[in-house]
C-alpha cells in the first residue's frame, strides 16, 4: 500500500492559492478605490461634517479703547458683559429653547418664537444681558444658543465733561464728543474664533486662519485735567443757578502748551444716561453756539490799533456824553462820558471811544487782524463739529458796521473762537493754536504765529490789568494777591429786525496779568433778572475758577500785608441758608491750626493764605470735609517736603 506521502500533488492547491489571492486582491482595491472616493469625491464633505462635530465659529467683540484726563484719570471705559445670539438652523429642539430662554432672559414666547424660526443664520436674541442671565444659560448649553463676550460703555466721573466726551450705541461706534471723532481708533475688532475645548473643557480661541489676534481698541489721552474740569463745571453751575440763566459755558488753558484744561457746558450732560437725554443736552456749546460777544472784542480792536499807530498811551477821546451818532445808526454807552484816555475806554468799556478807534483803524485794517486771530474760520481742533461763526466780508461792511464790530456785535464767535483769538494777547503777541488731545498727537501740529508785537500786547494786558485791580467793569474777579487781566462784556442778543431784551453775559481772565500762565473765558446765556453785566454776572465764577486751579496747582499766594485782616480768637456765624452753614471756633493762625471742616473751600483757602500755606486738594466737591494737619496742632514748617507733610484738605 502506497503512504500519502508519495501521493502526486494535483493542481487544485495552486488553484485555493490563486482564489485566495485575487479575493484579497479584491479586497485591497475596492478599500483603496473606497479611500479614493472619499479622500478625492467626499473628502472635503465629510471633512465639513467632521468639523462641525468638533470644532464651531463663533465670533468675538474687541474691547473699546479708554478715554483718559492728562494725568491717566479713566474719563471713559468699558465692562465686559455677555450677549445672546442664536444660529437657527442648528437648533435640535425648539421648544426646549423657547423655554430655557423665556424664563432666563423674561422674554415673551412669542417674540423667541419669531426669533428661531427665523431663515437668517445669525439673529440677536437679547444684548448685554445681566450676569445672573449668562450663568444661567451657559449651565444649561444649548445647540445653536450661544453666548459672545461685549462691552458695555461707562463714564465712571458721571456728567464730568459729558458733551466732550459725547456716547456710543449698543454696537460700541461713537455718536458724538470724542467718542465719534476717534471711533476709528478705538472701536474694538469683530473677529470670528474656532473653537475648540481641551481636556478640561476650556475653550481655545484662534482667528479663522489659526493665528492669535489682537482685537482691542487704541486709547485716547485729551489735555483735559478732571480736577479743573469738576471745580469749573461746579463754578459754572453755581452762576447759572444764581442768576437763573438758560446755559452756559467755560475754557480754562494753559497758556505756555495752549493745553485746554477745562472745556465746562452747562446744563450737564450724563453719557451714562445717553438714551434718555435730548440733543440739546447733548451739545457741545463751546464748538457750536454762536454768540455775539459783546465787549470782549475791544482788546484786539485796541491791539490792532496800538500796533498800527493809529493811537497812542495816554490819548484822549472824546466820548460825547453817552451818544454818538455813526451814519444812519446810534452808539450809546451805559454812562456818559466825556473825555477818556485809551486805558479809560477800555476800563469802562465805552462803545463810543471803542468806535472812533475802529474809524481811524480803518475797516479793512481791522478785518485783516480779526481774520489773522482765527475769526470766520473754524478751530483747528479734533472734535466731529465746529463752526466757524459769522464774519462777513469786509466789502459788504457798511460805515455803522465797523462801530458795531469795534464793540463786538455783527460778528458771531464761538467760544472756543474767542479763546484761540485770546492766546495771541496772554501769549504775549504770539498766536498759539489750542490743544485738546495728547495722545494721538496730530500728524499735522499746527505752527504758532505771530500777530502782534509783544510792546502792544504788554500795554493791552496793562488796560486789561485796570479793568480788575482798578475802578473798572471787571473789579468782582480780584484775587487778593493775584493780579488779573480781563475784559467784561455784556452783548444784547439780535432778533429778527433788531435786537431783544435778552443778554449774553462773558468775562475774560489771564492770570497773572502781567505774564498770563491760565486763560479763563466764560459765557453765560440770558441771564434773569435785573442784573445781566458780565462783570457782575460772570466774572465771580471766573474768580472762583481761578483761585482754585490756582490753589490745585500750588500757585495760590498768600494776599499782601496791607490787604490781611487782623485774626484773633473769635466766634465766625455764617448765615444758615448758605452752603456755608458752620459756627466755627478759629484759632489763632499764629500759634495752632484752625479747624477748617465744614467750611467752602473759599473760605479755608482764605485762612490758610494768610499764613502762607498752599494746600494740597482731594475729593470733589466745595465744602472741606476733612484736614491734615488737626485742628489745634501747630502749623506745618516751609521748606520742601513730602506728601505726608503738607497741608491737605479733603472736599465733599
Amino acid at each position: 500500500m502506497r503512504s500519502k506521502r508519495n501521493r502526486p500533488e494535483t493542481g487544485l492547491g495552486k488553484v485555493k492559492l490563486v482564489l485566495v489571492g485575487i479575493l484579497f486582491s479584491l479586497i485591497w482595491a475596492a478599500l483603496l478605490a473606497r479611500t479614493a472616493y472619499i479622500q478625492l469625491y467626499k473628502g472635503e464633505q465629510y471633512s465639513e461634517l467632521a468639523s462641525k462635530q468638533t470644532l464651531s465659529t463663533e465670533f468675538e467683540r474687541g474691547r473699546r479703547g479708554r478715554i483718559l484726563d492728562r494725568d491717566g484719570n479713566l474719563l471713559a471705559t468699558s465692562v465686559e458683559s455677555k450677549s445672546v445670539y442664536l444660529h437657527p438652523f442648528k437648533l435640535e429642539d425648539k421648544a426646549a429653547a423657547v423655554n430655557l430662554l423665556a424664563s432666563t432672559l423674561e422674554l415673551p414666547r412669542t417674540k423667541l418664537t419669531t426669533l428661531l424660526d427665523s431663515k437668517k443664520s445669525f439673529v440677536w436674541v437679547k444684548r448685554q444681558i445681566k450676569d445672573r442671565e449668562a450663568a444661567a444659560l451657559a449651565q444649561a448649553p444649548t445647540p445653536g444658543v450661544y453666548l459672545t463676550n461685549e462691552y458695555v460703555r461707562l463714564y465712571p466721573q458721571g456728567n464730568l465733561a459729558g458733551q466732550l466726551l459725547g456716547f456710543v450705541n449698543i454696537d460700541g461706534n461713537g455718536l458724538e464728543g470724542m467718542e465719534n471723532r476717534f471711533n476709528g481708533r478705538m472701536a474694538g475688532g469683530k473677529a470670528e474664533f474656532v473653537v475648540q475645548r481641551d481636556n478640561l473643557g476650556r475653550r481655545l480661541y484662534l482667528d479663522a486662519s489659526g493665528r492669535e489676534m489682537d482685537i482691542d481698541g487704541a486709547d485716547i489721552t485729551l489735555t483735559i485735567d478732571s480736577h479743573v474740569q469738576a471745580l469749573t463745571e461746579r463754578a459754572m453751575e453755581k452762576t447759572i443757578a444764581a442768576n437763573k440763566a438758560k446755559s452756559g459755558m467755560a475754557v480754562v488753558v494753559d497758556v505756555a502748551s495752549g493745553d485746554i484744561l477745562a472745556l465746562a457746558n452747562m446744563p450737564f450732560f450724563n453719557p451714562n444716561s445717553a438714551r434718555t437725554s435730548s440733543a440739546k443736552q447733548r451739545r457741545l456749546r463751546p464748538a457750536l453756539d454762536v454768540h455775539e460777544p459783546g465787549s470782549t472784542m475791544k482788546p484786539f480792536l485796541f491791539a490792532a490799533a496800538l500796533e498800527q499807530g493809529t493811537i497812542k498811551p495816554g490819548e484822549r477821546i472824546d466820548c460825547e456824553n453817552g451818544r454818538y451818532k455813526v451814519g444812519p445808526g446810534w452808539v450809546h454807552d451805559h454812562h456818559p462820558y466825556k473825555w477818556l484816555t485809551i486805558n479809560e475806554v477800555l476800563r469802562y468799556s465805552s462803545n463810543i471811544g471803542s468806535a472812533k478807534i475802529a474809524q481811524d483803524l480803518g475797516a479793512q485794517n481791522y478785518y485783516w487782524y480779526l481774520t489773522r486771530l482765527g475769526f470766520g474760520k473754524k478751530p483747528l481742533l479734533p472734535l466731529p463739529s465746529l463752526s466757524s461763526g459769522t464774519l462777513h466780508p469786509v466789502e459788504k461792511w457798511r460805515k455803522f458796521d465797523l462801530a458795531a464790530a469795534a464793540f463786538g456785535h455783527g460778528i458771531g464767535v464761538t467760544a472756543l473762537q474767542l479763546t484761540q483769538a485770546y492766546m495771541a494777547i496772554a501769549a504775549k503777541g504770539e498766536l498759539r493754536p489750542l490743544r485738546l488731545v495728547l495722545d494721538p498727537a496730530s500728524d499735522t501740529p499746527e505752527t504758532p504765529s505771530r500777530v502782534f508785537s509783544t510792546q502792544t500786547i504788554d500795554i493791552v494786558l496793562e488796560m486789561m490789568r485796570e479793568v480788575v485791580e482798578l475802578d473798572g467793569t471787571g473789579r468782582s474777579a480780584r484775587i487778593p494777591g493775584v493780579t488779573i487781566a480781563g475784559k467784561t462784556g455784556t452783548a444784547q442778543k439780535p432778533k429778527e429786525g433788531g435786537y431783544s431784551d435778552e443778554y449774553l453775559s462773558s468775562f475774560v481772565a489771564m492770570v497773572p496779568g502781567e505774564n498770563p500762565e491760565l486763560l479763563i473765558v466764560a459765557m453765560v446765556d440770558e441771564p434773569g433778572g435785573d442784573v445781566n453785566a458780565g462783570g457782575k454776572v460772570v466774572a465771580p465764577a471766573v474768580r472762583e475758577i481761578a483761585m482754585e486751579t490756582l490753589a490745585y496747582y500750588g500757585k495760590l499766594p498768600a494776599p499782601p500785608e496791607d490787604e490781611e485782616p487782623i485774626v484773633t480768637e473769635t466766634e465766625v456765624t455764617v448765615d444758615s441758608d448758605t452752603p456755608e452753614e458752620i459756627t466755627e471756633k478759629v484759632l489763632p493762625p499764629g500759634e495752632l491750626v484752625p479747624n477748617l471742616r465744614g467750611l467752602s473751600l473759599r473760605r479755608a483757602l482764605e485762612l490758610l493764605g494768610r499764613k502762607g500755606v498752599v494746600p494740597l486738594l482731594k475729593g470733589g466737591g466745595v465744602t472741606v470735609s476733612g484736614q491734615k494737619p488737626e485742628p489745634g496742632q501747630p502749623w506745618p514748617e516751609a521748606g520742601d517736603k513730602g506728601e505726608s507733610d503738607v497741608f491737605i484738605l479733603w472736599l465733599s
